[in-house]
């Protein structure tokens, strides 16, 4: 398998293709990979299997496919057209080996995978009150939850009872990421 460097242009190409088709609707790629890599940097380094919720257009999904190939890493896409793209780009990045795409509702996969996933990632998956909801039911104990956080802090954002039930514990912001610890 080839290295991170050597994949670049390949991700890259696939971000490029899925803007090109709607699903992705930042203009500078490169920044989006660099706020992308906020979340790699937070994944713990020995995190086995990722859920990434709301998957979209691949980000962070698809970077952290590139930047982490000792992940088992399920894409989460609930609309079959952007699915179809996420497969699409993890054939052509060479990472199928350890991601795959699953088209449907969070809800279905959380019946199969409840308390299996070391880390969850959402980046505009849902208000932070159902993101709480999916993360703790998929996160096992001493999980991570990582969020993307708008430009401003707002920890009034996270409602402690949410994340109380949720089991989730606040672990701040790291730039433009927030991160959780399951109980």
């Amino acid at each position: 398998m080839a290295d991170e460097h050597s994949l670049e242009p390949a991700l890259l190409a696939a971000l490029a293709a899925i803007q090109a088709r709607g699903a992705i609707g930042e203009a500078s790629l490169s920044g989006a990979i660099e706020h992308a890599d906020q979340f790699v940097a937070a994944i713990p380094p020995t995190a086995v299997e990722l859920i990434d919720l709301g998957s979209g257009g691949g980000l962070p999904g698809l970077v952290i496919a590139v930047r982490r190939p000792d992940v088992v890493i399920t894409l989460v896409e609930r609309r079959a057209t952007r699915a179809d793209l996420l497969r699409r780009a993890v054939i052509s990045l060479g990472v199928w080996e350890h991601v795959s795409v699953f088209a449907g509702d969070v809800k279905d996969l959380a019946t199969t995978r409840r308390g299996t996933a070391d880390v969850v990632t959402a980046r505009s998956f849902a208000a932070p009150d159902i993101t709480a909801k999916w993360a703790g039911t998929l996160l096992r104990s001493g999980g991570r939850l990582v969020v993307s956080e708008p430009p401003v802090d707002d920890p009034a954002r996270w409602d402690a009872m949410v994340l109380e039930h949720a089991q989730l514990v606040d672990q701040g912001r790291h730039l433009g990421v927030r991160v959780f610890e399951r109980r």
